[in-house]
């Protein structure tokens, strides 16, 4: 079996396109490097996507693109929007039913980042594969 180096997936989502479709195209992908969908990772990388897009689209008031990349040790979501404005963890209270989107991103990514831009920021979140994924050498 032939290992891939490296591989990724961009597409633009316009503030106009519903967040679903964001988790829809990522759980293709996914499932082209084998990380099923029964997977708890699998799961956190969507839940991540719809964190991300609609922040970008909530907050940000912006189009973004959307990239995964795959270079076999980590799978890196970036999502990129046109707001200068960097992102404020919040601590929402029991009756907010908004405000926990970056908490989410922390607790189930492996680890987070945000890159300021001259044209707005993009958040990275790299999540190391399921097991299943790993040893069918994905």
């Amino acid at each position: 079996m032939t290992r891939l180096g490296a591989v990724g997936w961009a597409r633009r989502l316009p503030l106009s396109a519903p967040v679903r479709d964001g988790r829809t195209w990522a759980r293709n992908h996914l499932r082209t490097l084998g990380w099923g969908s029964d997977t708890a990772v699998a799961d956190a990388v969507v839940l991540a996507v719809s964190e991300l897009l609609t922040n970008a689209h909530v907050h940000a008031r912006s189009d973004a693109e959307l990239v995964l990349t795959w270079d076999g040790r980590c799978l890196r979501l970036s999502v990129h929007d046109h707001n200068p404005a960097l992102p404020q963890r919040r601590h929402a209270g029991p009756e907010e039913t908004g405000g926990r989107g970056l908490t989410l991103v922390a607790a189930m990514a492996d680890h987070w980042q945000t890159h300021p831009h001259a044209d707005g920021k993009t958040i990275t979140a790299c999540f190391h594969p399921p097991r299943s994924a790993e040893e069918a050498g994905a």
